[in-house]
């Protein structure tokens, strides 16, 4: 049930993110005018309507896609490529440095979101060297994740709602939370645990941090609406379903380990 739930809540996220898409890419060349350099939704592309409407009409069918059995590789594959693609494309040449937060937000959310595509088939789904490589880049951007959270503590703690106890604690704990689970990844070891932690602890930052902005919309008349708070929900969202989706099929598969791999390469 919790990898169902996963990959459903994956699919709408990515749906999301394509209708999002859509819509600023509208107000791109409108409302929004020509200080927008990008659009403001995952991927950060160029605010050229064109190339948003294309890449927002190609997310919504490849989050479709995910749905169903038959056509489930094709559109996981289109959407790790994609989102990879999109992110050394548009984001890396203008964001060199690997450590700002610019970096983080912008190319390894994209790296994230398409690892977790390429893994949704499963491992008889896809190429094993593709599985493997979306393992370590997964592993990759959990590590510099967590690292992020030891960086800029007092930022990353300041977003924690008043009403939770001990900002730094939890701060601090989920960057350790984060670069365990990347090693998990890495190495092979508790790798199921690791996408079921994941998952929670995006989760729980869906729910209390990224979703009561989205809702105050709803009920202030009149404000702002930030197409940057959407973006937020839609991320943490498919970051949250593709963990768990991830986790149903590390269930059984213990030829996922490090060991495993260096055998058959």
């Amino acid at each position: 049930m919790l990898g169902r739930f996963g990959r459903l809540l994956f699919s709408l996220a990515i749906i999301g993110i394509g209708v999002e898409t859509l819509i600023c890419s509208y107000l791109s060349g409108h409302s929004l005018g020509p200080h927008h350099k990008v659009v403001p939704v995952i991927p950060w592309l160029p605010a050229i309507p064109t190339l948003a409407y294309l890449v927002g009409a190609i997310l919504i069918l490849c989050g479709a896609g995910l749905l169903f059995q038959r056509t489930l590789m094709v559109s996981a594959v289109t959407l790790g490529a994609l989102m990879l693609f999109c992110g050394f494309a548009f984001d890396v040449p203008r964001r060199p440095n690997l450590m700002s937060a610019e970096w983080r937000t912008n190319v390894l959310e994209s790296i994230a979101i398409a690892s977790l595509a390429w893994l949704a088939p499963g491992l008889g789904g896809i190429p094993r060297w593709l599985h493997r490589t979306s393992r370590y880049l997964l592993a990759f951007a959990l590590i510099v994740f967590g690292i992020a959270h030891f960086q800029v503590l007092t930022f990353i703690a300041s977003l924690v709602p008043g009403w939770i106890l001990w900002h730094r604690f939890w701060t601090v704990f989920f960057g350790v939370a984060f670069i365990s689970a990347g090693v998990s990844f890495a190495t092979g070891f508790l790798q199921r645990w690791a996408a079921l932690g994941v998952g929670l602890m995006f989760a729980l930052w869906t729910v209390t941090i990224h979703v009561p902005p989205v809702l105050n919309f709803f009920r202030t008349p009149g404000a702002a609406q930030d197409p940057d708070k959407w973006s937020d929900v839609f991320i943490v969202a498919a970051l949250w379903g593709g963990s768990w989706a991830l986790a149903r099929d590390l269930r059984d598969r213990k030829d996922l380990s490090l060991g495993a791999d260096l055998n058959r390469a």
